[in-house]
């Protein structure tokens, strides 16, 4: 697959080592010039090139979302139409946020299919993946797969926990989020939602 991960910060490095140790084609971009993240590019995940999110979106099969949150509104909601999109970025709302994360992705970014998962591991935390248990919520079963199978080549064991709206038990403040869960409490915190 063609893996478009966007983001150069902690968490984009590793998932695009991870992704071409497994043999996926990495495209790399970060908020700017791409020639301003060629460097770390280079050293932190050699073979991935960096673009602009633009080209690297263009030709993806597979969209990782690892940019802060804040900088997600920059982003032109029409070049997703078509792919399936990782949200593994993390916010802080209000306790009174009516919506997760990924569900205000979906939202932004109509025509999209948007996967939540892998933001509740910490990048130090990732590699190597060892079987490591990974939540995987998200509304189209297909594109879940798409996640599910991207998740297992780089070596994680995703779970899946529900529709997107259940990608909240993966987001900060639940008993998840940082956490090194096994399958099993991913499945019974999941049947406790239910």
């Amino acid at each position: 697959m063609k893996i478009a991960v966007l983001g150069a910060g902690h968490v984009g490095p590793v998932l695009a080592r991870l992704a071409l140790g497994a043999g996926h084609e990495v495209a790399i971009a970060g908020s700017g010039d791409p020639s301003r993240i060629e460097m770390i590019v280079g050293f932190l995940a050699p073979g991935a090139k960096a673009l602009t999110a633009a080209d690297a979106v263009a030709d993806a099969d597979l969209v990782v979302l690892a940019i802060p949150w804040h900088r997600f509104s920059s982003l032109e909601p029409g070049a997703f139409a078509g792919k399936v999109v990782v949200d593994a970025m993390n916010h802080w709302p209000p306790s009174a946020e009516p919506l997760g994360t990924s569900e205000q992705v979906a939202a932004r970014l109509a025509g999209a299919d948007v996967v939540k998962s892998l933001n509740h591991v910490a990048y130090q935390d990732m590699e190597p993946a060892a079987g490591r248990a990974v939540g995987v919520a998200g509304d189209s079963p297909g594109a879940v797969e798409v996640v599910a199978s991207f998740l297992r080549d780089i070596g994680f064991d995703p779970v899946p926990v529900g529709p997107l709206a259940a990608g909240r038990l993966l987001e900060p403040g639940s008993p998840l989020f940082g956490v090194a869960a096994r399958r099993q409490e991913f499945e019974t915190h999941t049947k406790e939602q239910s």
